[in-house]
């Protein structure tokens, strides 16, 4: 454990940290001694679960002792359960320490959007929705539907949901690109399998801190009537915002409020941290790894298959991770794959 974490080095730059805060001047910037006082509340928790952690070990150790010496047994199921709840924590605090890049600890802002597949591809997103929202309960972290476009006949053409939460970005901008998924589709009346495709795009949450010069004039504003589930709820005024950023043709709608000008401030959110992310790309490549692959949402570009007939099988075809437990996948199950993710980007720093 304290290879891992190393406690001696996190004290000494807490230690640090709280020297530069007694600086005459440090609030004289208080945009960077806001980031600085995060950070070291971050590094404090992060001291404190390893203390906790240690603690936890320490004391089912003693209960182990103590069940010897009496030769008293009763309790051995729940030291067991303790012992395996303090193994997890202590994977996932590793799993976080391999979070190093850039805008990691940010909220994220992730969009789904059907591809080929037809109503399968529609009903595919709205799963791929679920899928992210009970993630994102399981880990604690809070969610914001900001926009959804309903199809029709079933499912979703697109949704946006911004998740935030202490290293939402870093774990989840993994699951950027194409979502494969191999089933019996239950709208063909043949029975046949059907492939079907959705793209998912993550970028970072840079809130406030976005500087991005959005001139006006590169601004399509599209204002229409939210859509709703009928009767009581559906809106009456054109409070949904559509913002179309005509030299980067990107396209952001929000229509989750009734205030339109809520909305209008949501969107521009969305675009100015879109916006930040391109022109901070030197390449197309590295613009590619911020927001996926989405230029086909089709058959090839996939990076993860999910199969539910004629076996159940989610393969992610860049770590070759596996899960059989396909329903507990589509539950949110995704530390699997995100570890698997996370490792080989560190095994390739290393190199």
């Amino acid at each position: 454990m304290e290879t891992i974490f190393d406690p001696d080095g996190l004290r000494g730059n807490i230690a640090d940290m709280e020297q530069e805060m007694l600086k005459p001047g440090f609030w004289d910037t208080p945009d960077d001694a806001q980031k600085l006082m995060k950070k070291k509340k971050n590094l404090e928790s992060e001291l404190e679960h390893y203390e906790g952690l240690l603690k936890g070990f320490s004391d089912i150790s003693e209960m182990i002792d103590l069940a010897e010496e009496y030769e008293d047994y009763s309790e051995a199921k729940n030291i067991i359960k303790e012992y395996n709840r303090l193994v997890k924590e202590m994977e996932d605090l590793e799993l976080s320490r391999l979070l190093t890049g850039k805008y990691d600890d940010k909220d994220t802002i992730l969009s789904i959007h059907a591809g080929t597949g037809g109503v399968d591809a529609m009903d595919w997103a709205e799963m791929l929705m679920r899928m992210y929202l009970r993630y994102a309960d399981q880990h604690g972290f809070k969610t914001d539907v900001v926009d959804i476009q309903n199809d029709t006949l079933a499912g979703i053409k697109s949704c946006t949901i911004v998740i935030s939460g202490i290293n939402a970005y870093g774990y989840l901008r993994s699951e950027a690109g194409v979502h494969r998924l191999v089933r019996i589709s239950p709208f063909n009346s043949a029975g046949k399998r059907q492939t079907s495709f959705a793209a998912v795009e993550v970028v970072p949450d840079l809130g406030d801190s976005v500087e991005v010069n959005i001139d006006p004039k590169d601004l399509k504003i599209d204002k229409y009537r939210s859509s709703g589930a009928g009767g009581q709820h559906v809106n009456t005024t054109d409070s949904a915002i559509r913002i179309t950023h005509i030299p980067t043709n990107i396209v952001v709608t929000c229509q989750n409020e009734r205030s339109q000008l809520y909305n209008r401030e949501m969107a521009m959110k969305i675009l100015a941290s879109r916006l930040q992310q391109l022109a901070e790309a030197e390449h197309k490549e590295n613009l590619n790894e911020l927001k996926g692959d989405m230029s086909q949402v089709t058959w090839g570009a996939q990076i993860r298959s999910y199969v539910f007939q004629p076996y159940t099988m989610v393969k992610d075809h860049r770590t070759n991770a596996e899960v059989g437990n396909i329903n507990a996948v589509m539950d949110g199950a995704l530390d699997e794959f995100i570890k698997a993710k996370l490792t080989q980007e560190a095994k390739e720093r290393s190199i």
